[in-house]
């Protein structure tokens, strides 16, 4: 029987640890926990505004951002007028 492989997934390159509060500054101010703003630097989002390069479906795939840290940067880009990139 051939081996098993697991699917390839997207995975960010990790920040060393001394630099996350540096760089989560935006996210902190809004409230995010601790695994979604790790995981948003982790994809080089350091800002709200970065949000718009990504898709809705790219931001809940990645692991560390849970529903209620969506529902939050959804109603900030909405108050900012902002959307996420059409997919």
């Amino acid at each position: 029987m051939p081996k098993r492989t697991k699917p390839k997934r997207y995975l960010a390159k990790k920040v060393a640890a001394d630099s996350y509060e540096a760089l989560d500054g935006e996210w902190l101010a809004i409230g995010l926990s601790g695994p979604a703003r790790r995981a948003l630097v982790d994809a080089k989002l350091y800002k709200v505004s970065d949000l718009r390069k990504i898709s809705l479906a790219e931001l809940s795939s990645m692991k560390g951002v849970a529903k209620s840290a969506i529902a939050r940067i959804k109603q900030i880009m909405q108050a900012r007028g902002m959307d996420f990139r059409q997919s």
